[in-house]
């Protein structure tokens, strides 16, 4: 985000938030010394998740330590954390790391933690100039929320994180993604956008996120493509709805659109480069468990 300076950019999401850390009520920091090295694990308890899963779920948001120091050091201070966790009985824990975080992601897989997905991080920032066709499209209706959810289920992704990793299994993640898409229809997610043309069955949908908060700190419009799924009786309109989201991006004077994929999802890429969506930039989902 050119616009936006650097510095704004790190106090509101890098350096500085990751000073105020924990400031939220599901927010923890845990702190251990190993091998006269301090490391730091800043991560969140999920209550969403943990009460569909019935386990405990946490994310690891990020691990602060010194990265000329041995990587034993850190190494061990994360088994020492999920020593605690284990205390608590049966977890799940993930975390997204940025490629270029190459120490964290190594330390993570002595660890045992194992990757799980690679996604690309798309984003367009060209929404005020974008032309593109237009198309019919309307947000799904609360009496869809069902609807929506079981197209979700159907359009099966094996390489999501749900359901390459086997903690879950096919029936957990099919049954997670049709309440996450539901619950997108019901208020979630600020709009969930679904064909909307004669004789076109709903059998896809985008759901969008407007990104209020990060958007009012930035003083710059965003929305971002949370979940999007397409059936059989909708071939081709996931470029449509994304096109019809940019749209509605500069409708609202919203200055970018972001949208995410695995990096195994070529489809999602064609999309990408119709609509002049960029690469920003890559991260990978590494997850563990306890009992291992």
């Amino acid at each position: 985000m050119r616009e936006i300076p650097l510095q704004q950019q790190t106090e509101l999401f890098g350096a500085g938030r990751f000073a105020r850390f924990p400031s939220g009520q599901n927010e923890h920091l845990a702190t251990f010394q190993a091998h006269n090295q301090q490391v730091q694990l800043l991560y969140n308890s999920l209550p969403w998740d943990t009460k569909f899963f019935g386990v405990p779920m946490f994310k690891l948001q990020t691990a602060l330590f010194d990265p000329a120091a041995p990587m034993i050091g850190c190494a061990d201070a994360l088994q020492a954390w999920q020593r605690e966790l284990s205390a608590i009985g049966n977890y799940y824990c993930f975390s997204e790391v940025p490629t270029e975080d190459s120490r964290l992601l190594q330390t993570l897989t002595t660890c045992g933690w194992r990757l799980v997905e690679t996604r690309l991080q798309f984003f367009h920032d060209q929404v005020a100039e974008f032309n593109g066709p237009r198309y019919g499209v309307r947000a799904a209706r609360i009496e869809e929320a069902e609807s929506v959810g079981q197209i979700a289920s159907a359009a099966r992704n094996p390489y999501d994180r749900f359901h390459a990793d086997t903690w879950f299994g096919d029936v957990r993640a099919d049954a997670f993604l049709a309440r996450y898409a539901s619950a997108a229809v019901q208020g979630y997610c600020d709009t969930v956008l679904v064909p909307n043309e004669p004789g076109v069955a709903v059998d896809s949908f985008l759901a969008i996120s407007d990104l209020t908060a990060d958007s009012t700190k930035l003083g710059v419009g965003l929305s971002k493509v949370v979940l999007t799924a397409v059936g059989p009786q909708n071939r081709g309109w996931h470029q449509r709805l994304a096109s019809e989201t940019i749209h509605r991006a500069r409708e609202r004077g919203a200055r970018y659109v972001l949208m995410t994929t695995q990096a195994t999802n070529r489809a999602v890429f064609r999309t990408c480069e119709k609509l002049g969506f960029r690469l920003g930039g890559t991260t990978h989902i590494l997850a563990c468990h306890h009992p291992a």
